[in-house]
């Protein structure tokens, strides 16, 4: 009984659409992760630039920004069952186009960089629809074990789709792996279209949206200002990513304070896939989420680990630059920070995105999730930049472990400015 309240809670997965959505994004999830890879890798193979596979960035950032704020005001207007069946749709396509340029030999690198940023609009209105759902298939209390389950299944495609890609490219070339993204697709289309029905139910007070354009947008940001426990749970997200997410200095750590090579190594492959790791082991033992109930104080907590994480790895990082024999055991205490950092914030994203999914009115739960969609994009995007600046000035273990005791100095502040949102709680779901 002990072991079975530490794993996973997989009671969600009794209920049959959520299981039919759950299993089709296993398979799903690592075809688009061999997508991810394949699309850079065939951009930098065409142009022998790495300027070039920088546009994959701005490609694919923008119509994420955009159309995730777009797809969750039409995540409020239309039935979102219909809704996902047309943007699940586009991601097929879109797919298979990646496949047909490929097959065909195009070098065309504005070709290739277009379908991505298409891509990246049908996934921008398809995420925020498909969270949407989930409080209409659970109950409150399940929601923190499903997206505890839906985390892990995505936090380790991310490690596995990057392996199986760079093993096959070399075999099988591009075109294949295209195809097996839209294989995969179509499992996640089947569990989609047997959803039921799911119109927007309209709530007094919750500011339904009329029609999905501007001024819908804005009704949910209005929406989000008058509420301030969802608000935070923005709030303290930015905090978290933008000052303690490190990675864009991976390469020059790797390289500098652990003597790896200048173009990856074993050193490189470990930091990136520390903290998807760590997210992985706390999405396998996260049993404990369904039972806590002040969901508001976990997410603090959560956070504050998150940022002691980051400085103790600022902290390997600069012992380690002193040599003297240090390299080897602080590389493997700086994994181990970025490991526990990943699987605390694997358990801030699902107390977060429960609550987001819980408090908020279904008439305006799209775009809420929208909006969501873009923070979670947006906040490491900015950190790669604020964090490459820092480094540059200060030098990379300062830039890390400075940029953790920030998320820890501001968190605790926007807590004390905000006491409702530590106080925060829920009703758990009853065992059985």
């Amino acid at each position: 009984m002990h072991l079975r309240g530490l794993v996973a809670d997989t009671r969600p997965l009794r209920n049959d659409h959520f299981r039919r959505l759950w299993l089709a994004n296993i398979v799903t999830v690592v075809g688009a992760q061999l997508t991810v890879v394949a699309v850079p890798a065939q951009i930098y193979a065409q142009t022998g630039s790495s300027a070039y596979v920088g546009l994959t960035g701005v490609f694919g950032l923008v119509p994420l920004v955009v159309f995730g704020l777009w797809g969750g005001a039409l995540a409020d207007v239309f039935d979102r069952r219909t809704l996902l069946v047309v943007t699940t749709t586009g991601l097929i396509v879109t797919s298979g186009l990646f496949y047909v340029q490929a097959a065909l030999g195009s070098t065309d690198v504005w070709l290739l960089l277009s379908l991505f940023a298409v891509q990246q609009a049908f996934f921008a209105v398809n995420q925020p629809t498909r969270s949407a759902v989930l409080p209409r298939l659970l109950e409150p209390g399940l929601l923190p074990a499903a997206n505890s389950l839906n985390m892990t299944v995505m936090q380790a495609g991310a490690i596995a789709g990057p392996l199986v890609a760079g093993t096959l490219i070399p075999v099988v070339g591009f075109s294949w792996l295209y195809l097996v993204d839209t294989i995969t697709l179509l499992a996640t289309l089947s569990a989609v279209v047997r959803l039921p029905p799911l119109p927007i139910a309209r709530e007094e007070g919750a500011g339904p949206a009329r029609t999905p354009g501007l001024r819908s947008v804005v009704e949910g940001v209005v929406y989000l200002r008058s509420q301030p426990v969802l608000m935070m749970s923005f709030v303290v997200d930015v905090i978290a990513m933008v000052f303690g997410m490190p990675r864009a200095l991976f390469p020059q750590i790797a390289d500098e304070s652990f003597g790896g090579p200048a173009g990856g190594g074993l050193a490189f492959a470990l930091l990136f896939a520390a903290i998807p790791i760590g997210a992985v082991l706390g999405g396998v033992f996260s049993g404990w989420v369904s039972r806590v109930e002040a969901q508001g104080r976990a997410v603090v907590v959560c956070i504050l680990v998150w940022g002691a994480a980051m400085t103790g790895f600022g902290v390997a990082v600069g012992v380690a630059g002193l040599g003297g024999g240090w390299q080897r055991p602080m590389l493997l205490a700086a994994v181990l920070m970025l490991v526990v950092g990943g699987a605390a914030d694997m358990a801030s994203s699902a107390f977060r995105s429960s609550m987001l999914q819980s408090a908020a009115s279904d008439a305006v739960r799209g775009r809420l999730q929208g909006i969501f969609i873009v923070v979670v994009a947006g906040g490491p995007r900015i950190a790669d930049v604020g964090h490459g600046v820092a480094a540059a000035a200060v030098g990379t273990a300062v830039a890390s472990a400075g940029g953790g005791l920030l998320v820890v100095v501001l968190t605790v502040a926007a807590s004390l400015a905000v006491p409702s949102f530590v106080r925060y709680r829920v009703t758990r779901a009853p065992v059985g």
